[in-house]
């Protein structure tokens, strides 16, 4: 599987989970709410219940925050902590609301606490204290708050910048491969394979990987026959009446030191060599 490949499924994720966060968090949280609305008047019907009270109103549910809820009451009551854990519980248990919450009973007249607990969905963890000890009859609200909603908003945010910084990963692992291509696809001119170096004549440039090799005009020209001839013997006489004739002075050991310079050049691939064949001439050898 390409880099390009796997960049390009990353970046489609992505776009797809922001999509999805922007078009369905809202409707997600909205739905939560009425859930949570509707179980909590259940509950306060219950506790109204339990007062033998028929007649009076439970009010409007109000989302105070994110995750947290109150619920109240017309007129004041009274209850039995066992009463409200089991009544609650209940209520949301039908509806499968999250098993994670926070319950604070507060006094109307002072803002105070008068009673809360916490369930944990674990029998041992749950923290209800004061069972059995009846709260004086007062107005009361109750607040709710969910303590570990499975998938919130928060999670989905999460999920949503580990996306973006593997699209970006993804990205610069595809760029830093891309380079070397792009590198030697900026050349002009066409360009002849030689094991694993491009050459281009026309640019004088050897380009291996993300390196590029200048060279000579004497180098470019040697090579270039080399090049059209691979493994074949070259001739010095012909080598040096193609290169060096009517180009300048030709001196005896010039070829040798443009030969030595080119191998010292193509050495990075150790499948090319540029050998000397014995009193005829040269020969580059490309496996």
């Amino acid at each position: 599987m390409s880099s390009k490949f796997i960049y390009s499924f990353i970046v489609l994720i992505t776009a797809l989970v922001a999509t999805w966060m922007l078009l369905d968090s809202d409707d997600d949280n909205e739905e939560f709410s009425e859930v949570v609305k509707i179980s909590l008047r259940d509950a306060g019907n219950q506790l109204l219940l339990s007062n033998n009270d028929t007649t009076s109103l439970i009010l409007p549910v109000v989302a105070l925050k994110k995750s947290k809820y109150k619920l109240s009451f017309q007129n004041s009551l009274t209850f039995e902590p066992n009463t409200l854990v089991s009544v609650i519980k209940s209520s949301f248990h039908k509806l499968e609301l999250p098993k994670y919450y926070r319950v604070a009973v507060i006094q109307c007249a002072d803002q105070e606490v008068a009673y809360s607990y916490e369930i944990k969905n674990e029998t041992e963890n749950d923290i209800i204290p004061c069972a059995g000890r009846f709260l004086p009859e007062r107005c009361y609200t109750i607040e709710v708050r969910f303590t570990n909603n499975t998938f919130s908003f928060l999670n989905k945010k999460i999920v949503l910048y580990l996306l973006i910084i593997l699209a970006f990963l993804a990205f610069q692992l595809v760029s830093y491969k891309r380079k070397p291509r792009l590198k030697a696809e900026g050349i002009n001119g066409t360009n002849t394979t030689i094991g694993s170096f491009q050459f281009y004549p026309e640019q004088s440039k050897l380009v291996k990987a993300s390196t590029e090799i200048n060279l000579s005009k004497k180098e470019c020209e040697l090579l270039a026959i080399f090049a059209a001839n691979p493994n074949q013997i070259i001739k010095r006489v012909e080598l040096t009446k193609k290169v060096w004739e009517d180009n300048g002075v030709f001196v005896g050991r010039s070829l040798d030191t443009y030969i030595s310079k080119l191998r010292k050049k193509l050495k990075a691939d150790d499948t090319i060599k540029l050998t000397n064949v014995h009193g005829i001439g040269y020969k580059l050898e490309v496996n």
